[in-house]
């Protein structure tokens, strides 16, 4: 028997769990259930093969490409990481981790949207703040977000990692001012803003009527017992964590291989499933060393729950950039940068051979491999709508 993965666990399970569910699932949630279920199977079409040496079949299946998919998301983060390769500045690099509290997040699971789009405003203002401050940097940071929902048990947990070179752009651009090695920017300062900008902005949503609360929250529609509920957040620390610099370029990529395309559980995580109870492999923090590693075992139910509530708003982007990396000003300042620290830019492997076309290699000798056929995905006709 194969690996295990979370496609088997909705084709087997999934149908008695959205039955059970109807009227409680998101179209999101109910789309990328699907798209796991068919990816590549005959549902999602494909292509045949055939070796021009020793002439091997080789039926392949195309990929869902949803990004919850733990199948698809391997070549999405090759590709991505191409891109940022030419991106990467032979200096520092740090990571700091933005989390929000406990009751913060429970906001944000009714208000999924809005709170993610809050948490990235606000940590990003945060650390370019700090950042052009002359008590601290005093330049223009660079830096690339992605927002992570779940802790090792599935659970809501929404915290954003950013990447952040150690380092800037002076105001007029004349020098690369950089960090004290081993040091960026002072972590309470930054958890002390942090805390300010996001409540500020929570504040703000919550007065142009963008929040929407349920269930137990419901009394915090109104404005008097949102201001009851908020007053605890502003004298508890926030927690902002600032790991040790990268070793290197090389650590940097390392790193964003495995966060950025990273969905709620991979395959490799999971170890048994039946119709009662799923057990899977995750990481206890109150624990330190090989202590740390342990399994876990949900109700086959609440394990296909907690790993929806990971689906992400439609066109939420989950991975930005800002400063010096921002969309508008990224190919000027990296240009500018370089110039600044004297490097040639880097060239991918794709930019230095684009004349070399990838080619399918035969499993069984490692010659080439040709299409031979192309099947297109199968389309289920559907009855017209019942009043």
């Amino acid at each position: 028997m194969g690996q295990l993965e979370v496609a088997d666990i909705f084709r087997d399970f999934g149908p008695a769990w959205r039955q059970a569910n109807a009227g409680h699932i998101s179209l999101g949630q109910l789309k990328a259930m699907s798209a796991i279920e068919s990816c590549r199977t005959a549902a999602q079409g494909g292509h045949v093969l055939r070796c021009t040496s020793c002439e091997h079949i080789q039926i392949a299946y195309n990929s869902c490409r949803n990004r919850h998919c733990p199948k698809c998301q391997a070549s999405a983060a090759h590709r991505w990481l191409e891109q940022r390769q030419l991106e990467l500045l032979p200096v520092e690099y740090f990571h700091v981790v933005f989390t929000l509290p406990a009751s913060v997040g429970n906001i944000a699971y009714q208000n999924k949207a809005v709170i993610y789009n809050i948490l990235f405003k606000a940590a990003s203002e945060t650390l370019l703040r700090i950042g052009a401050d002359s008590k601290h940097l005093g330049a223009d940071l660079g830096i690339t977000a992605v927002l992570h929902t779940w802790g090792s048990a599935l659970t809501h947990h929404p915290h954003l990692h950013c990447i952040v070179p150690g380092g800037g752009l002076s105001p007029g651009k004349q020098r690369w001012v950089a960090c004290r090695q081993g040091f960026f920017l002072p972590v309470r300062v930054l958890s002390r803003l942090f805390r300010r900008l996001f409540l500020e902005q929570l504040v703000d949503a919550h007065a142009h009527g963008k929040l929407q609360f349920f269930g137990e929250l419901a009394e915090l529609s109104d404005s008097a017992a949102f201001q009851r509920f908020l007053s605890p957040m502003r004298r508890i620390d926030w927690v902002v964590y600032a790991k040790k610099p990268f070793a290197g370029p090389e650590s940097v990529l390392a790193y964003l291989s495995r966060y950025t395309h990273r969905v709620a559980i991979a395959n490799s995580r999971l170890l048994t499933a039946d119709k009662h109870h799923v057990t899977f492999k995750c990481k206890d923090y109150r624990l330190k060393g090989a202590a740390r590693h342990t399994t876990m075992t949900l109700a086959t139910s609440e394990f296909i729950r907690r790993f929806l509530i990971h689906i992400l708003p439609s066109r939420f982007h989950r991975i930005r950039h800002y400063g010096f990396l921002s969309n508008t000003k990224r190919c000027d300042s990296l240009a500018r940068a370089r110039e600044l620290l004297v490097v040639v830019k880097a060239v991918s492997v794709c930019e230095d051979d684009k004349s070399e076309a990838s080619v399918f290699v035969c499993p069984a000798c490692g010659e080439p491999m040709l299409i031979i056929e192309v099947f297109e995905r199968q389309y289920q006709a559907r009855g017209p709508p019942t009043s």
